[in-house]
């Protein structure tokens, strides 16, 4: 728990306005990228991609949204049950209702996320490799397939999921946690809570592009130093998906928003030999 506290409160950009300054700059084309990665769908005819994996986020979403309807409508029920007096009856359960209704959407969000990205990954990588022929010409960095490279592609995305979900169920935990604690901290840690979930949605949109060019420490190094680009990135991924219709399009146009701006990081970083 320390050491998730000291990773989630410690970013070099909140103490050196250098890092800041570049940090918001990362920020910035991150976001803006969604621009860029809507005309290269129309101009490229890239809408084969942008539709299956959209029609699949868009059923997956409607399923857990009515799961989690469903469940937060029983959560005050469940919890003042539990509760043995009458005093301040009202004011509790408004609280857990608040609190209640916020950990559903938080939940229900960071399961989509997760559960749609590894469903659509084959897709959002031949999306990304396709993106990255448009914008380079040739054939992107990628090897012949065969069975030990698949597996091998498998049980890496397996671990770096399996990392950051942890990592973020963590966080997310340890902020909800502080709110409970510190009611009048709650809209910073409503704020730190979308910070985190939208971090790690950019990073997820990133690596599909990065899992050609680094392993599972690479690529985590290599967002890392660029924290910004995947906060812009998964900042516009989670208010398209608040649209609603977002549920349809966040995760192709993160994804090819994600390769243009990763690739531009790459060649100024130095691609891996």
């Amino acid at each position: 728990m320390h050491a998730l506290a000291g990773n989630l409160f410690y970013w070099p950009c909140f103490y050196q306005p250098i890092q800041l300054l570049v940090m918001i700059q990362g920020f910035l084309l991150g976001f803006t990228a969604y621009a860029k990665a809507a005309r290269m769908v129309s101009r490229h005819g890239l809408w084969g991609y942008v539709l299956v994996p959209g029609l699949i986020s868009l059923l997956l979403g409607s399923a857990i949204l009515s799961g989690a309807w469903a469940i937060s409508d029983d959560i005050s029920g469940w919890a003042m049950a539990l509760y043995p007096f009458e005093w301040g009856k009202g004011a509790i359960e408004r609280i857990i209702q608040v609190f209640g209704g916020a950990m559903v959407i938080i939940l229900g969000l960071l399961a989509f996320k997760h559960l749609v990205m590894a469903i659509t990954s084959p897709v959002m990588s031949l999306l990304s490799e396709k993106v990255e022929k448009i914008l380079r010409g040739g054939q992107p960095q990628s090897a012949a397939f065969s069975i030990r490279k698949a597996l091998s592609d498998l049980a890496r995305g397996l671990a770096l999921a399996l990392r950051n979900l942890l990592r973020e169920l963590g966080y997310t935990a340890l902020l909800l946690l502080l709110g409970l604690l510190l009611p009048f901290l709650s809209p910073a840690i409503t704020l730190l809570i979308f910070m985190v979930q939208a971090y790690y949605a950019g990073f997820g949109n990133l690596d599909f592009t990065m899992e050609r060019y680094f392993d599972v420490k690479g690529s985590v190094t290599f967002a890392k130093s660029n924290r910004g680009l995947c906060l812009g990135n998964g900042t516009a991924f989670l208010l398209l998906l608040f649209t609603g219709l977002g549920f349809l399009f966040a995760l192709p146009l993160g994804t090819i928003a994600a390769t243009i701006e990763g690739l531009k990081a790459l060649d100024k970083q130095g691609s891996p030999s």
